[in-house]
């Protein structure tokens, strides 16, 4: 099998693309740090040290603590393809985070976009 181009992709790259989309459509660019978090199980400082350090998206996901047990009920198309039916695990990842923060950006509420969880953790910043 074709190991997808994505994979490879640093975190720090996609990340500031993500809040760049959030801000455009006038959301909370902390929305995008709390739904990875929630996705990932990182803390705040975690995600901020995954940008800092540069690594790829395989990388994130694989360092991640605790996938939420909650991802799979993301459903919905993303980039043409319905993202509870992608086989491989680590390019569903990647595409349960691209359909996160595209409800963020669409202005979903956040329980919504958390599946029903009402506490994400903090956003990323507070407390510093």
């Amino acid at each position: 099998m074709t190991r997808h181009r994505i994979f490879g992709t640093s975190f720090a790259s996609i990340y500031p693309l993500y809040v760049a989309k959030v801000q455009r459509k006038g959301r909370d660019p902390q929305d995008v740090d709390r739904v990875i978090c929630w996705l990932t199980g990182h803390d705040p400082a975690g995600l901020q040290e995954a940008v800092a350090s540069g690594v790829d998206l395989e990388t994130f996901f694989a360092q991640a603590p605790a996938l939420n047990p909650r991802a799979a009920e993301i459903t919905g198309v993303i980039c043409g393809h319905r993202v509870e039916e992608i086989e491989d695990p680590l390019m569903q990842r990647i595409r349960w985070m691209d359909k996160l923060v595209d409800e963020v950006a669409r202005g979903k509420r956040m329980t919504s976009v958390l599946r029903g969880s009402a506490d994400a953790g903090p956003p990323a910043g507070a407390g510093t």
